[in-house]
Order: C-alpha cells, then structure tokens, then sequence
C-alpha cells in the first residue's frame, strides 16, 4: 500500500470517527432525551438516563478531538492539489475546535442542576427545569456557530476534492454545496423566526451530509488513485 493510499485511509477512518460520534451526541441523545415543549419531560428523561447524557458529551469530546486531527491528515493528502486552499481548509477546521468544547460547558451544567448541588435547593422544581431548557437551548445556539466553521471548511475542501484527479468530483460538488447549505442554514435561523418550520430547512445541510460520508467511505474503502497522485508530483 502507497503511502497515498495509508494517509487517505488514515483520514477515512478519522471522518469516520467524525461522523459516527457527532451523530450519536448531536442527533441520537437528544433524540432520546429532549422534548422541547415538555420541560418536565426532559428533565426526567435526562435524570433517569444520566448515563445516556454523559455519553453524549463524551462522545462530543471524542468528535470534536477526532475533527482536529482530520484537516491535518487531510492537508498531507492534498497539499500538492493546492497548497492555498488545503491550508485554508485546515484554518477553518481548527477554528471551530476550542467554540466547541467551550460550548460543551452548557451541558455539564445540565449535569450541575440534574445531580442536584445544594445550592440549587433555593429553586422549586419548574424553576430547575426552566434553567435546564435555558441551558440546552443555549447549547444549540453554540452549534448554530459552529455550523458556520463547519460549512467553511467544506467549500476549499471540495475545490480540492473536485480538482484533485484522484478524488471523485461529484463528492467534491456536494461539498461545496453543503458550505452554503451550513451558511444559509445559520443565518436563515439568525434572521428569520420559525425558520426550522420551512420544508427547506430539514434538507438545507443534505448536500453536506451526502458530501462527507461519501468522502469518508471512499478514503476508507477504495483511497486513491496512484496514478493521478503521481501525476500531481511530476506536475510540481
């Protein structure tokens, strides 16, 4: 195996490590745990299922380690496609780290109030779920930024999948695609109310999707073309 082929790899099983965590943290526990329009109802789901949470913010801390490897993996690959946009993509990738983990801080203060400090005895019972629907609510807004980052890194990431030569560029189209889907999906949410309600919204970041598992499972699986690597070198 070339050592093309090792770092593409490499990189498929890091986006995997990516992809599987931000599902079951981002989208799986709350999906488990969280009722909007029920206060009570979360906060007894979140205490009877304290161990569910906690997997969830680890598995957030496992993600967001994993999504700072993966850019410099991935600058190794591309760097001879265009060392401008792979140093660009890495930028962005590493931005949206410490925003993150800085926002992870929301959540272990949901375990503050769920574990019951006694300095919280003070508050009555919807006063505690109230805080705790604050406090998960100001963690999505938190997402909300970081979506930003996240869609960022994606536009010079598919320039360099599309150019690439040894990359599919249909992957490197939907990459591109999924940055503006992430930038109309943050401000469509900051400027317009209810914008979740439009049919648009639950497909807006589809591309995204579509774009990085494709990516991901063709480094793992099938990695890339040795002949059009070498052809970069030669052209450098």
């Amino acid at each position: 195996m070339s050592i093309h082929n090792k770092t593409a790899r490499l990189a498929g099983f890091i986006y995997f490590v990516v992809i599987i965590t931000g599902f079951f943290s981002l989208m799986y526990v709350p999906s488990q745990l969280i009722v909007w329009e029920d206060p009570a109802l979360t906060f007894q789901n979140i205490s009877s299922s304290v161990s569910l949470f906690r997997l969830g913010i680890a598995s957030s801390m496992i993600c967001y380690i994993a999504f700072a490897l993966l850019p410099l993996v991935l600058y190794q690959l591309l760097k001879d496609v265009n060392a401008n946009a792979a140093s660009l993509m890495v930028i962005f990738a590493i931005i949206s780290v410490p925003i993150s983990f800085i926002n992870l801080q929301s959540k272990f203060s949901v375990l503050t109030i769920i574990e019951g400090a006694d300095y919280l005895k003070v508050f009555d019972a919807k006063q505690l779920q109230a805080q705790l629907m604050l406090l998960l609510s100001s963690y999505n807004k938190g997402i909300l930024i970081v979506q930003i980052f996240w869609g960022l890194w994606l536009l010079p990431l598919g320039y360099l999948v599309y150019t690439s030569g040894f990359l599919p560029k249909i992957l490197g189209i939907f990459l591109m695609l999924g940055c503006f889907g992430y930038i109309i999906n943050v401000f469509g949410r900051t400027i317009i109310p209810h914008f979740s309600d439009y049919t648009l919204s639950g497909y807006i970041t589809l591309p995204a999707s579509i774009g990085e598992i494709g990516l991901g499972l063709w480094l793992l699986v099938v990695g890339v073309k040795n002949k059009s690597v070498n052809s970069i070198h030669l052209e450098k």
